[in-house]
């Protein structure tokens, strides 16, 4: 199963747009932000990763576009958002082999916006999961949420 899903993110990697990281996953597509983001709200609730927390950045961002003058969204970003998502299930799990790793949790998937193009954002678990009792159940976490966002865009 584990070769089945490496083969799914590699194929992912190839059609994703932007930089590859090895800590941030980033995957691109010319859809309009609110499309994305209920989709991928719906996605992740449906694979039981409840969005216990939704931040509109941008709007946020906005309040200061006055005091902040040319320092303001510099990048023009048309929309910011973000989803806190958690699934009790994997955070007991975590608890349960190493309580250090539930820092990790709950995760934050970002969404940017600009001039047709959406961006989602999540970093990756296993950086800081290596050698971790915790390493199997936080690799299984983010291969579903990444799974999540490619079946998104």
């Amino acid at each position: 199963m584990r070769i089945f899903i490496v083969l799914v993110l590699l194929f992912g990697f190839a059609c994703q747009a932007g930089e590859e990281s090895a800590y941030i996953f980033e995957m691109s597509a010319e859809k309009p932000m609110d499309e994305v983001y209920q989709n991928l709200y719906k996605s992740l609730e449906d694979s039981r990763f409840y969005v216990i927390f939704e931040a509109n950045i941008g709007k946020n961002l906005a309040t200061n576009a006055e005091r902040w003058g040319e320092d303001y969204n510099r990048n023009k970003f048309e929309s910011v958002r973000s989803m806190v998502i958690c699934n009790p299930f994997y955070a007991n799990q975590i608890l349960n082999l190493d309580p250090k790793m539930i820092a990790v949790c709950p995760m934050t998937v970002a969404l940017i916006h600009k001039q047709g193009k959406t961006t989602v954002l999540f970093e990756r678990l296993t950086p800081i999961a290596t050698g971790s009792p915790a390493e199997d159940v936080l690799w299984e976490v983010e291969n579903t949420i990444i799974s999540v966002i490619e079946g998104v865009m």
